[in-house]
This record gives C-alpha cells, sequence and structure tokens, in this order.
C-alpha cells in the first residue's frame, strides 16, 4: 500500500496532537500507583533502609569534601564574586 506525503504528515500532526495527552495519563497512572504503594500499606519497618541511606549519603558528602574541599570553595567564592547585587551594573 503506497502512502502518499499528505496521509504521512496527517497521521504525523495526528501523533503530536496525542503525545501530550498520552504522556499526561502515563503520569496520571504512574502518580496514582506511587501513591498507591506509598499510602495503601504501612511502611513502618523500612526505618533500617532509611538509616542506610542516610549513612551513605553522609559518607559519600564527606569523602567528595575531603577530596575536592579547596576546588568547590574555590567554585563557590568565585560564582558568589560573580554575583552583583541589584541595581549594579
Amino acid at each position: 500500500m503506497k502512502t502518499t506525503l499528505a496521509a504521512t504528515h496527517r497521521q504525523h500532526r495526528s501523533a503530536v496532537r496525542t503525545a501530550p495527552r498520552l504522556t499526561a495519563r502515563f503520569a496520571t497512572r504512574l502518580t496514582a500507583r506511587v501513591a498507591t504503594r506509598v499510602g495503601g500499606r504501612d511502611d513502618r519497618g523500612d526505618v533500617p533502609g532509611w538509616v542506610l541511606i542516610t549513612l551513605m549519603t553522609a559518607g559519600l558528602v564527606t569523602v567528595l569534601w575531603a577530596v575536592a574541599g579547596d576546588q568547590l570553595e574555590q567554585l563557590f567564592t568565585d560564582a558568589i564574586a560573580g554575583v552583583t547585587g541589584p541595581g549594579a551594573n
């Protein structure tokens, strides 16, 4: 079956118009599923998991700070120095 350029253009326009609706529908379903999983069950026993995540994050921050602390400080200082106050030219 031979498709014409006009038919292909119509199909493309149709797909472009329906894509945001499909994306919104997917986001709505995903949000509902997450809400059901989070709020639908009583997950009070997952404290060790959150403690582990918190400790690992603190460890990563400490290691990064120890390794690249001077560079991060210089980067921050340069960024703040580049910001001008209100009314400055």
